[in-house]
């Protein structure tokens, strides 16, 4: 007799709270182009704060997703900063930078967020979201070669157009939380199609904390506020890893801070955070 869904969920949960155990399932025959709902109430996370947004969830090793909103999961937006890496790939590929420690001047042009107001590396670059940095290493790599590269990959909706310096922050690319999924997925596998040294490169600027437990990467972004917040990035817990990509929509005096507030309570709930 096949278990019911409920019963499968409930065996999810349980599972969540065991180190090294899959935390996370979705009900029979769920796929990356079928989420199940989550086995717990991820959507409280965003009524929580007053907000609308979607939460989509990949265990890699299961190939099963879960979805919160699954219908915004599927809707076209700016990817903002979250472009940073594949732009940080490209630019690694094609030499515009020689690696992520290679410092660049700043252009003394004062911008509202004062970290970015400072030279900076890759590295440097990424943590802080200096925009100034990637609008340069975009302009290095030029349309032709990001056009390519963009194509290559996949990209959303592949589509550069409104300045190679504003494409991903106010032009017309595209991309959705399910396919921002996909994407990190390919990068986590070594699927994409660069050098193993840039890969490598950007999954270590890429991190953002690491535990004896777990490893968290990723990459927020942000067009405006008020407008669409995001958190992309993935969760290594000894030999599995669970991508994730969550966007809302941001109110004028919301913390920044809760895109990456609202993914971390998602999973602490499902027992993929909690200490061991």
């Amino acid at each position: 007799m096949k278990p019911s869904r409920r019963n499968v969920l409930r065996g999810v949960i349980a599972a969540a709270a065991l180190p090294g155990r899959a935390a996370v399932a979705a009900a029979e025959n769920a796929t990356p182009a079928s989420a199940a709902a989550f086995p717990i109430d991820a959507g409280r996370h965003f009524k929580e704060r007053g907000l609308v947004g979607t939460f989509v969830l990949l265990s890699v090793q299961d190939d099963t997703m879960l979805a919160h909103n699954p219908a915004r999961a599927d809707t076209p937006y700016l990817p903002c900063s979250t472009y940073k890496i594949p732009n940080s790939l490209i630019a690694l590929e094609t030499g515009v930078v020689r690696d992520e420690n290679e410092v660049l001047k700043w252009d003394g042009v004062e911008r509202p967020v004062a970290a970015w107001n400072k030279d900076h590396s890759m590295r440097t670059g990424i943590a802080a979201s200096a925009v100034w940095f990637y609008q340069e290493m975009a302009r290095r790599i030029g349309e032709k070669r990001m056009q390519e590269w963009v194509d290559r990959i996949g990209y959303g909706n592949r589509d550069i157009g409104g300045g190679i310096d504003q494409f991903w922050l106010t032009g017309a690319l595209r991309t959705t939380a399910r396919e921002q999924v996909e994407f990190v997925r390919r990068l986590y596998a070594d699927e994409l199609p660069f050098s193993e040294r840039s890969r490598r490169i950007v999954k270590d600027i890429l991190i953002l904390e690491k535990t004896d437990l777990y490893v968290l990467r990723g990459k927020t972004g942000l067009s405006g506020r008020p407008g669409i917040g995001w958190f992309v990035g993935w969760l290594e817990r000894g030999p599995r890893a669970f991508v994730f990509a969550l966007n809302v929509d941001m109110k004028a005096d919301t913390d920044i801070g809760v895109r990456k507030e609202i993914a971390v309570a998602v999973l602490r709930d499902l027992g993929l955070l909690a200490k061991g």
